[in-house]
């Protein structure tokens, strides 16, 4: 009667594994997930630990990949989600994909301040241009942007040869047209 509250059985066991071969077992217990880690040196420092470099790098890994992730969201993307778990790579593999993940996310930042910076930089041309076309039309010398040389010369001050890029209103003062 007292089972149904209780999970499957269970044993303790204590192993001691090689450094050369620890990472390696442990991933492959870590897959299968029949393995609880409990931890023997709980006053240890976590930075005294010997592992303290790969946890870190897992960490930033995890962060990049969030940030990669969110930006996808954002552009409308979405990943579909993983089949089976994938399998722990090899530590070399690990920094190679931390690596191509850094560079990826440093690209992907880059861009978007490029993106951010020509957004305002045409917000302010349409505003330039909104400006002189109220200008122009305040001025009485509505002159399209798209006009040939033979339009925009009749808007230009008598006297001088096409290409001035100065124009007198019928008020007696300048406009500039770009």
């Amino acid at each position: 009667m007292g089972s149904m509250f209780r999970s499957e059985e269970v044993c303790l066991a204590q192993l001691f594994l090689q450094s050369a071969s620890a990472y390696a077992c442990v991933s492959e217990l870590g897959e299968r997930g029949l393995v609880e880690f409990r931890d023997l040196n709980p006053n240890v420092n976590a930075f005294q630990r010997r592992f303290v470099g790969e946890v870190r790098r897992c960490e930033d890994m995890e962060k990049t990949f969030t940030f990669l992730h969110q930006e996808l969201r954002k552009a409308g993307l979405a990943l579909g989600p993983c089949p089976e778990s994938p399998p722990a790579p090899l530590p070399r593999d690990a920094l190679h994909i931390q690596e191509q993940s850094e560079q990826l996310a440093q690209e992907l930042r880059e861009v978007s301040r490029n993106r951010e910076s020509l957004g305002g930089r045409l917000r302010e041309m349409q505003e330039y241009a909104q400006v002189l076309r109220e200008g122009q039309r305040f001025t009485g010398q509505l002159v399209s942007p798209c006009a040939g040389p033979e339009q925009r010369g009749r808007a230009e001050r008598p006297g001088r040869q096409g290409g001035d890029r100065w124009s007198m209103g019928s008020r007696g003062w300048g406009a500039g047209r770009v």
